[in-house]
Order: structure tokens, then sequence, then C-alpha cells
């Protein structure tokens, strides 16, 4: 809504300050705006909350929260419905009135799961998590589990991955929402969590892809570093992945990603130690959770080499969900291009959809470097003139010379398994690609 509505918006009120309709129009306005003082200043013309319907309702209690005020929100959360119970809740936690606002939780969830907040819910309990009590009474556990994880990454979304747009709604559909929504799917007696395979080419953004899934989750995302699983005493390496099963069992939801899982999962009768087939054993032991309850754990794997994985992980109940990530496509190139290019010197003057045309079979990897190689020439061009000389689109041509895809191989190796090798159709979106892709 443009400032000239607004304006216009308001002059009509001022004619009319009893149109309820007319001030919520300039309540959401404002709010849309980031303007939620203006937003909140409508607000105190609404003497009887009981006269707005459930939408209009949400809406005050929301701008009224963001301004710190959960009385205010109270009083216009009117409603007897879900919705209006799950905000009042909220504004209750925030007076610190914690056993009001749990019943009234409970009772919004348990009359429409679909309004489950796993957050509010963690603070309406008021209750240390279990892994926070067992980390603070163990610091060597809490030692060897920071060592075992990398360092905590970024929190990224979907809308930080370039392309992929159709996988993303295939893992928003059937990872995301049950995550989300677990009461909902309780009472269908569906499995959240589980196992999901992501196999395709190096660098078209399997592990991007991953973490995104775990920042749309609002979950916490154990990135395995498989070199620290591996040991070489006899056991060690069983009992870590034990530990990193176990943290995130005792705080779901949460993630698990092992990249380049093969090291882990390799067919057993191609190891020729029995050290390795032991690793995989109790691989599968957890992935199954039959000790243990696996409710609310997404276990995530990428690899290049899906042909080499034991069978048994294909297994339903284990990675059951493979997706297959191919190199961008045309649209997807240009997206990834224009965020790789984002605040560089120069970069409004590049023709991106021109690059993205020329780039047919380029990965994410290929792409960024496509960019550091005409980054390069940049950087050249101003150390021999003394001054700074942004991106120009011949730096690019210069770059596209000596830069070139890197998929082909896998493509080609992928074509022969997917022709010889494809039992139950398990590689079918390879050859749907490639077929769509062969000229």
């Amino acid at each position: 809504m443009s400032d000239d509505h607004l304006t216009s918006l308001e002059k009509a009120l001022a004619l009319s300050p009893d149109n309820v309709e007319l001030r919520m129009l300039l309540v959401e306005g404002y709010e849309k705006k980031g303007d939620l003082e203006k937003a909140c200043s409508f607000l105190s013309g609404i003497t009887d909350a009981s006269q707005l319907e459930e939408a209009h309702q949400l809406l005050c209690a929301r701008v009224t929260l963001a301004m710190a005020d959960p009385s205010g929100a109270l009083k216009f959360l009117v409603a007897e419905t879900p919705a209006c119970w799950i905000e009042r809740a909220r504004s209750l936690f925030m007076l610190d009135r914690m056993e009001e606002a749990r019943e009234l939780y409970d009772r919004a969830i348990q009359k429409n799961p679909a309004l489950e907040d796993r957050e509010l819910h963690r603070l309406v309990e008021g209750k240390e998590t279990e892994r926070e009590k067992n980390l603070a009474d163990n610091d060597t556990e809490a030692q060897e589990m920071n060592r075992l994880l990398q360092p905590e990454q970024q929190v990224i979304r979907f809308e930080d991955v370039g392309g992929l747009d159709g996988v993303k709604t295939q893992i928003r559909r059937k990872i995301i929402t049950p995550f989300l929504k677990p009461s909902l799917f309780q009472k269908f007696k569906r499995r959240v969590g589980g196992g999901i395979l992501l196999y395709g080419p190096p660098g078209c953004g399997k592990t991007m892809l991953a973490r995104a899934t775990a920042g749309e989750c609002k979950a916490r995302f154990f990135n395995v570093v498989i070199s620290d699983i591996l040991d070489m005493y006899i056991g060690e390496s069983e009992q870590k992945l034990h530990q990193l099963f176990e943290a995130a069992r005792q705080d779901p939801p949460a993630v698990i990603f092992f990249d380049e899982v093969e090291a882990l999962a390799s067919k057993r009768q191609h190891t020729r130690e029995g050290t390795s087939s032991k690793l995989i054993s109790q691989f599968l032991s957890e992935l199954d959770g039959f000790a243990q309850n696996n409710q609310g754990v997404l276990v995530l794997a990428a690899t290049n080499v899906p042909w080499a994985l034991d069978p048994a992980f294909r297994r339903p109940g284990r990675f059951d969900r493979v997706m297959f990530i191919p190199p961008p496509d045309e649209a997807a190139r240009r997206s990834i291009l224009e965020g790789l290019l984002k605040d560089r010197p120069g970069a409004e003057s590049i023709q991106v959809s021109s690059l993205a045309k020329h780039t047919s079979g380029f990965s994410g990897a290929d792409l960024s470097q496509l960019i550091e190689a005409a980054v390069d020439e940049a950087i050249d061009r101003s150390i021999e003139t003394g001054a700074e000389s942004p991106l120009e689109q011949g730096d690019f041509k210069l770059a596209l010379e000596e830069t070139h895809s890197t998929v082909q191989e896998w493509l080609t190796t992928a074509r022969n398994h997917a022709r010889y090798s494809n039992e139950g159709g398990q590689y079918n979106e390879v050859l749907d690609f490639l077929s769509k892709h062969s000229k």
C-alpha cells in the first residue's frame, strides 16, 4: 500500500472515525510498512473488540504484542477460537502467567493441531531441555559433542538457495510441514522424521539445501564432519555415532546432516575390514530407532555416488526418501548469479540473463568459480590503472574461456548406472533429466 493511499485513508477516517473497516485497513497498511507505532495509534479508536472479526482481533493483538504491550493484546483477543487462544497464551506468557498460558495453549492445540507452535510450546512449558541438563551435568560429553560437530553456522532459509524450486516444494510438503505441525500428523499416525538422501553432481547445492531445510524446520542443525566420526580405535566410531543421535533425540526437532555419507554407508561387500561393517550396522541401528525414539529427528544425507551405498540404507524407515538434485536450469542459474554478484562493484551493469544462457551445465560451484575469475580480471585491471575498476561484461567473456562445467563426468557415470542398474526405478529422475537435456 503506497504512502499516498494511506494518506487518503487517513483523511477518509477523519471524516468517518467510527468506520472500523477503514481503521483496520490503516492498521494493516502501516504494519506491513513496518511502522508499528503508527499502526498502534489507530487502535485507540476501537472501544469494543467483540465487534471485530477474528482476523482483525489477531491483527490488533499482533501489532500490540510487537509494541511489547501484552495486556493491551489481551483486550483485543476476545473471540473463543483456537487462533485467539494461541495469541492469548503468548500474551499471558509475556505477563509471566505461565499456568494460564499453558492451559490455553493446550486447549488450542487439542482443538486445532494445525496451529502448533513448537517455540511457544517450549516457552509455556518453562522446562529446561533434557539435552541442556545432560550437558550441564557432563562436561566431558559436551566437549566430545563440540568436537564431533562443526561450529554453528548462520541459519539460512530456502530464499537463500537459488533455484531448485521443485525440490523445495517436495521438501516443504514431505518434510517441513510434518516438523512444524507434528500433532496433526500424529492424529493420522504419520511418523515425523526419518531419513532423506540427496544425490547429484558435486557443487549443485545439496549441502545448502540441507542447511536451509533445517532453517525452515526451525530445528537444530548437526552438520556432521565424517572425519571426526571415524576413529582408529575399535568401537570408538560406533560410540561417537550413538552420542550424536542421542544428542539429537534429547531435544527435537533436530536435523542431522551427513555429507559424503558413502564414507559411513558404503556397500559392506566392498569393505575388507570387520570394523567398517560394524560401523555400518551401528548406523543402520540408529536410523531404525528400535531401542530409541527417533520421532522429531530428521536425518539428511548427501552423496555424489548413490550407487556406492549399501542397499540396506534404502529400506523403508531409513533413507526411504531419495531426491535427485540436478544441475541448475537457466532460471536457477540466473538466480544464483544475481546472488553471487550482489554488492560487487559494477554488478548492476552485468547482463545476468546472457550469462545464464551461456552457462548451461554449470553447477552452483562452477558459477561461483566463474564470478571469482571475472572478479580477478577486474582486480588486475584496478591494480594496473591505479584506480578501482568495476566489473564489466568483458570480464565474464574472458572468465568463460577458462571456466568450464565440472558435472559432465558425473552425468556420464550416472547415465550408465541409470541405464543398466536401475533396480526399482531408483534412478528414473536421472534418466528424465538426461532425456530432457540431451540436446
